[in-house]
């Protein structure tokens, strides 16, 4: 019995369709409006998507475009022909006379994705030829690629409004290049117009006319379907989809490569060649390259996306996984969090408290959760790392009240001098007083604190490793301001928030966090 189903669920795999991917944020991403990659940069993604993300293809640049970009291209393809990919790096290229592909021979590339015209309206009124004369130009460059030695994919440009508005030209195209050697036929939604069932009716025409054929497609999230229409093509007959990552691409971007994977994976059961681990990482770099920032929400890759908020849902997972899909964050190099907020329950505080090993009664647990539901009733962002701090805060008659604590402190600013501050701060019962100036209120509040560490306490006060200002999601001009401070404490990091109308307030309120943490440090040594 145990062999017959072994012997089902093989012959199950072997019909499952395979998915060829093809990833091309380096060069339809890079058409992000303020996104540029330095040479090195496209080296590192290309890295990055090619040896550890494991995508089939790489799309790199568009030819012709500027210096930089054909030493990028020569980078990338010197990488490539070391790990013997080179075949996997491709360059957007034109009819143009030959001149895209002596750009990319001379750079070293040995495929070139050759953009034709997948409407007569493109052609007609942007070439200004007729479809005879343009099925003309585009044979002649493929007959000189052969001669170069390079492969050529072929895009159809505005193919989708080409199916709409003018099928015959379409297949009047096709028809004029069937006996050529493109290895690919690759349909782009170039203005992000279609739905899904656009797709599967267009996809199956060209299907049933050309069954023999290669067929990729590339979409464009106008509408936010870029993700469904990619999928429906795979259930039309596409054997290769276009992605980026983190979706980015011209106007609204592109099918981000994370939850095509996915919905590829848990929804059609199809095959690919990519490490899902590594989407996480892909995203990180490329969001630090780009400098668009990957939005909390985004499904795979988001910050919020495996992190549980209700206390329902916290509670319904210690019971078999109640609250669990096939999303699962190690699956993609991540793991699940919960939440502090005032949605949060006693099953999230209890979840948060065993992972850092704490443990509470269950009135001391309900305490905790009052009193960060007050925090979050007042859009203060309550983290794991605020948790030690504020079951100390709570739980008064348990544990020891603040080592360190903040009597009174007046900072100020003129024109013409610099920022002083003048504080009086508690240090384990005892008080002290010191001023100090600094190249600003705060810099010159934190002087004054190490005045006191190093002159009454003989100590070193923590390093600032990391300072950042923002206003809480949700937020309005008038919202409260969160400050989240890195501090470095003879190589041990932590990271402290504090939340106030004022700036300054807020910084101050972190330090102190901070000063409370690491006097405990400093008391259990």
């Amino acid at each position: 019995m145990g062999t017959a189903q072994q012997i089902n669920e093989t012959a199950y795999r072997s019909t499952l369709p395979y998915v060829e991917i093809m990833d091309s944020t380096l060069r339809d991403g890079e058409q992000t409006n303020g996104v540029s990659f330095l040479p090195h940069e496209k080296l590192m993604i290309a890295r990055m998507l090619l040896r550890d993300l494991n995508v089939d293809r790489i799309e790199v640049a568009s030819a012709r475009v500027s210096e930089g970009e054909k030493e990028a291209v020569k980078m990338i393809c010197r990488y490539a022909r070391q790990i013997d990919r080179l075949n996997s790096v491709e360059v957007l290229g034109f009819v143009d006379g030959h001149a895209s592909i002596d750009w990319v021979a001379d750079c070293g590339g040995q495929v070139i994705n050759l953009l034709a015209k997948g409407s007569l309206k493109h052609c007609v009124q942007q070439l200004q030829k007729t479809p005879e004369e343009h099925i003309a130009d585009i044979q002649e460059e493929l007959r000189y690629a052969a001669s170069k030695g390079i492969s050529v994919n072929l895009y159809l440009e505005d193919w989708s409004n080409g199916m709409k508005e003018s099928p015959d030209y379409v297949y009047q195209l096709m028809d004029g290049l069937l006996e050529s050697n493109i290895q690919r036929f690759m349909l782009p939604d170039t203005l992000g117009i279609m739905n899904p069932l656009q797709v599967i009716e267009y996809f199956r025409k060209m299907m049933k006319r050309y069954p023999q054929l290669h067929f990729d497609f590339h979409a464009h999230n106008d509408y936010d379907l870029a993700v469904s229409n990619s999928l429906a093509a795979v259930l039309s007959g596409a054997k290769g989809l276009h992605v980026t990552v983190n979706g980015l691409g011209e106007r609204c971007g592109n099918a981000p490569i994370a939850s095509v994977q996915a919905i590829l994976k848990d929804q059609f059961h199809a095959k690919t060649n990519i490490n899902e681990s590594q989407l996480n990482g892909a995203s990180r770099l490329v969001e630090g390259y780009s400098g668009i920032a990957v939005a909390p929400n985004q499904p795979i890759v988001g910050e919020n996306v495996f992190t549980q908020v209700a206390g329902v849902h916290a509670d319904g997972d210690t019971k078999n996984k109640l609250y669990y899909n096939d999303l699962v964050p190690e699956r993609f190099g991540r793991k699940r969090e919960y939440a502090l907020g005032k949605t949060s329950g006693r099953a999230n505080i209890a979840k948060n408290l065993e992972e850092l090993g704490l443990e509470l009664t269950p009135e001391q647990t309900r305490r905790v959760t009052e009193r960060i539901t007050e925090l979050g009733d007042k859009k203060e962002i309550v983290t794991q790392d605020d948790l030690p701090y504020i079951v100390s805060d709570v739980l008064k008659h348990d544990a020891p009240k603040d080592k360190v604590k903040l009597l009174s402190y007046v900072v100020s600013t003129a024109y013409g001098l610099k920022p002083g501050a003048n504080i009086k701060v508690e240090i384990n019962g005892k008080q002290y007083e010191a001023s100090a100036t600094g190249d600003g209120q705060y810099d010159a509040f934190v002087k004054s604190l190490r005045y006191i560490y190093k002159k009454y306490l003989n100590r070193t006060f923590p390093i600032l490793s990391n300072y950042q200002v923002s206003i809480p999601p949700g937020g309005r001009t008038d919202a409260l301001v969160q400050t989240v401070i890195t501090w470095d404490n003879d190589g041990k990091l932590i990271r402290t928030r504090g939340l106030d109308a004022d700036q300054t307030e807020a910084a101050i309120k972190a330090t102190f966090k901070m000063l409370n943490i690491f006097e405990e440090q400093y008391q259990n040594i």
